[in-house]
């Protein structure tokens, strides 16, 4: 079982739904994915819902507290030294739009905006995972979608020491000498530059059924990717977007 506690800068660590409606967000990802619901005090009437499988935390939801923004999953990148991450993504064009400040005795964090509008995250862990990822109905990888692929190239690359791997239809981010997501400049319409996560799973056609049948929407597929696997960008039913993927088996 893939569980992970310790993260090496520049990582993806973490994946958090802010949703409109937090009960029937629990009720969509618990039915389509087994993920088991555990609440965990935040502030009153607004719980904080860990997502988990197998006892192992897999990602998170609560209820947004800005209306006028839309239901997102954000994706938090593991950082030695928020203070100074935040810092640098300032003056890189990033807007820190909170912190950073103390989440409890686990962490330190800062929300920021990309200079093209993309919202993540960024996490200094004070306390070790664990966190489950890489395998079915988990986080596999983590995916940009921006109308600058250039300038999102340019931050990124400095703010977090990617190396990227340039092709004509994707960008792939590697970070300590793995590929850990990419960047794309297609966007379906209406959906604004984001960070977007893929759960990997065992049936694409499958979960995009189930998906439809429990109120969620399809944005492309299910479609074949050629040596990679089977996708698809979906929606849950408050508009969050995400990507589910069949990966296909390697030979090693």
């Amino acid at each position: 079982m893939p569980i992970v506690t310790e993260f090496p800068e520049g990582t993806p660590c973490w994946i958090e739904l802010a949703t409109s409606d937090r009960e029937a967000a629990k009720d969509f990802y618990t039915k389509l994915f087994g993920w088991t619901p555990s609440e965990v005090p935040m502030e009153p009437g607004n719980p904080y819902v860990l997502l988990q499988k197998n006892g192992t935390n897999a990602a998170a939801l609560y209820t947004r507290r800005d209306n006028n923004v839309p239901p997102n999953w954000a994706t938090y990148i593991a950082v030695t030294n928020a203070d100074a991450s935040a810092e640098k993504a300032k003056s890189l064009g990033g807007n820190v739009v909170a912190g950073p400040f103390d989440v409890m005795d686990m962490g330190r964090m800062a929300a920021v905006i990309d200079p093209a509008g993309a919202a993540f995250a960024m996490w200094q862990p004070l306390k070790p995972g664990p966190f489950i990822c890489g395998e079915d109905n988990t986080l596999c990888w983590n995916e940009l979608m921006t109308n600058d692929i250039e300038g999102a190239r340019k931050f990124y690359a400095s703010l977090f020491g990617w190396d990227m791997k340039v092709s004509p239809e994707y960008t792939e981010l590697h970070a300590n000498g793995r590929g850990i997501g990419g960047m794309i400049d297609k966007m379906p319409p209406g959906v604004p530059p984001c960070w977007v996560p893929y759960i990997q799973v065992d049936d694409a056609d499958a979960i995009v059924d189930q998906l439809k049948s429990l109120g969620g929407s399809v944005h492309m597929g299910p479609t074949d990717f050629p040596h990679v696997g089977r996708f698809a960008l979906v929606a849950d039913p408050q508009g969050a977007t995400f990507y589910i993927i069949k990966l296909e088996l390697r030979e090693h």
